[in-house]
């Protein structure tokens, strides 16, 4: 598994990548779960740590607007993320995401086909009404993105692992394997979660609260970032 960690300053991102973070991915938790930081943020995160690990970046957690997401995924990119990641917040039906996903990856492709597109669903969509993470793989894998992942939409302390079981969380990463995709899991994970998490396997798991003590609203701590790369 790689460890992705969401700094929100550069000063975090240099804590984050000695500790040994193999991903920095930039978000602004003010705007919501995959809220978007500015394109300057993205820059100097990527100088901070002199560019020596792969940068990603949130465009926002999402409604329906195909084409405000793609500028939003195009701009992510041109400020030098190499993941671009898109959270399908209110998007109701199989069709919306598959537009979405679709016109998100050619914008960024088009730039640099290198670059990987991450599309996010929720393990929490029953309560915010949006689509269900399983419909995710398949959609995904017909976009041509290259990552498919689970987050918490509420950040209010409550974990992905309440809302999803290990044996939901095992087929999730089996689909999105099965179609050739990379799976990555997040949403207030715990220490106490690794004998799970490396049961089921995923790509990626991505983390703020668990390397800030607990709470995501504190600073992010190189040896709390050190521990969980130790233990995974």
């Amino acid at each position: 598994m790689k460890l992705l960690v969401s700094p929100i300053s550069p000063e975090e991102a240099i804590a984050a990548h000695k500790g040994g973070a193999d991903i920095i991915d930039v978000k602004n938790p003010k705007e919501g779960s995959l809220g978007a930081n500015f394109p300057w943020v993205i820059r100097s995160v990527k100088e901070a740590i002199g560019s020596q690990k792969p940068i990603s970046a949130t465009i926002g957690d999402f409604n329906y607007k195909p084409g405000t997401a793609s500028l939003a995924a195009l701009g992510a990119a041109v400020a030098g993320a190499h993941y671009i990641k898109v959270g399908l917040y209110d998007i109701q039906t199989e069709e919306q995401a598959l537009e979405m996903l679709t016109n998100i990856t050619r914008s960024v492709k088009d730039l640099d086909s290198s670059k990987k597109v991450v599309a996010s669903g929720y393990s929490d969509h029953r309560r915010i009404n949006s689509i269900s993470p399983h419909l995710l793989p398949a959609i995904g894998a017909q976009a041509g993105v290259d990552v498919v992942m689970v987050d918490t939409g509420i950040k209010d302390g409550r974990s992905t692992f309440e809302f999803m079981t290990e044996e939901e969380l095992t087929m999730f990463t089996g689909a999105i394997r099965d179609h050739g995709l990379e799976s990555a899991l997040a949403g207030t994970l715990k220490f106490e979660d690794l004998p799970m998490l490396r049961r089921i396997r995923p790509d990626i798991i991505g983390v703020r609260g668990m390397v800030c003590g607990g709470d995501r609203t504190s600073v992010i701590q190189e040896e709390l970032v050190a521990k969980l790369k130790k233990e995974m």
